[in-house]
């Protein structure tokens, strides 16, 4: 094989009649590289050791007829696009019809016009080529597409990634209590979506944008002065007016930044809800909406108990830790009060993952 026969188009013949084969073979062998099969089963072995870009099969044929070869064929993911030509002596509108429902392209009477079968193996060919271009082109596009997505991810990352920095920098809890909460309010979604409850809400991906925005629950403390933020004593009635508007503060800002990534920013909605929810309380006590039971949003509900605990169990410059069951037990007295009672459902069924949280993500 020359160089420029590497760059025609393969047609595979397939008959049994000896002198149909050498006929067919004259027809084609000049504008295209010609392979020939004397039975289905050679046709098929033939298909599967190197494509064609056309299949010209009789029907008429012993042990498989080209009905099945064609059946094979299309019920073959690597070989379905192969278009098949029938070379037929039936002139039936139902052997037609059968041999479309096989998934032929076209058909050729016999005997065989040969101005009518390369016009028709030109034009298939063309067809296919078109397809197979279009095909390759999407591939591409849809490869494009999913390295589009990964940057977008990996902006979307790198801006929670900074959010996150800032709210644990102006923090005045230390160490991890950012990683702590976070897969709290992870165990306590999954348990719930495990239990089959709150499926309007919950599912593998809102779970995943919850526990991500978790950490962002008091990115607004970026706006309070340190005199307050870093008092290490109780602060005054003023002082915590003052505190408190951190979590309008934090929504705003995460409300800023959906308003500019336009329809990109549904991931941020739960971060919304947490930011400026998450010290509501069951019983409408808390702020800043004073919200009450489902009112408030199923995330901000899962990081008050989150937040409440990491708190207890964590030591402060004015105040020794808690221990796991001491502080359970004040979440516990708050149920139907401070926090949803089926959270604190939820983290009782949780207990020895929370404390395996606590252990692995302890401060030093």
């Amino acid at each position: 094989m020359n160089a420029a026969d590497k760059h025609l188009p393969t047609v595979l013949v397939v008959d049994d009649a000896p002198a149909n084969l050498s006929l067919l073979a004259g027809l084609l062998q000049s504008d295209h590289r010609v392979r020939l099969a004397a039975s289905g089963a050679k046709a098929l072995e033939l298909v599967h050791r190197a494509r064609p870009d056309l299949v010209l099969l009789d029907i008429m044929m012993p042990e498989m007829d080209g009905y099945e070869v064609c059946r094979r064929l299309k019920a073959d993911p690597a070989t379905r696009t192969i278009p098949v030509l029938f070379l037929t002596a039936m002139t039936q509108t139902e052997d037609e019809a059968r041999g479309f429902e096989a998934g032929a392209a076209d058909f050729i009477q016999k005997p065989i016009n040969p101005v009518v079968l390369q016009a028709r193996v030109r034009t298939h060919l063309q067809i296919k080529a078109y397809q197979d271009e279009l095909r390759d082109r999407n591939a591409w596009l849809q490869d494009e597409l999913g390295k589009r997505l990964a940057q977008v991810d990996q902006l979307r990352e790198a801006t929670l990634h900074v959010m996150i920095s800032f709210a644990e920098f102006r923090d005045e809890a230390t160490g991890h209590h950012v990683r702590r909460t976070q897969e709290y309010v992870r165990t306590l979604a999954q348990w719930f979506h495990d239990q089959g409850r709150h499926l309007d809400v919950l599912n593998p991906e809102s779970i995943d944008h919850i526990a991500r925005s978790a950490p962002l629950h008091d990115l607004g403390k970026v706006a309070t002065p340190d005199h307050i933020l870093l008092k290490p004593g109780r602060h005054t009635p003023e002082e915590q007016a003052i505190m408190r508007q951190h979590a309008m503060q934090g929504w705003e800002m995460l409300r800023r930044a959906a308003d500019r990534m336009a329809g990109d920013a549904s991931y941020l909605n739960h971060a919304m809800d947490i930011a400026r929810h998450h010290h509501e309380k069951w019983d409408g006590s808390g702020y800043p909406d004073g919200l009450a039971g489902e009112r408030i949003p199923l995330s901000a509900r899962l990081m008050a108990v989150a937040d409440v605990y990491d708190a207890l169990i964590s030591a402060r410059p004015y105040k020794r830790p808690m221990t796991h069951e001491q502080a359970f037990q004040i979440i516990r007295d708050g149920a139907g009060g401070h926090f949803d009672p089926a959270v604190v459902e939820a983290m009782a069924a949780c207990q020895d993952a929370f404390q395996d949280i606590a252990r692995t993500w302890q401060d030093h």
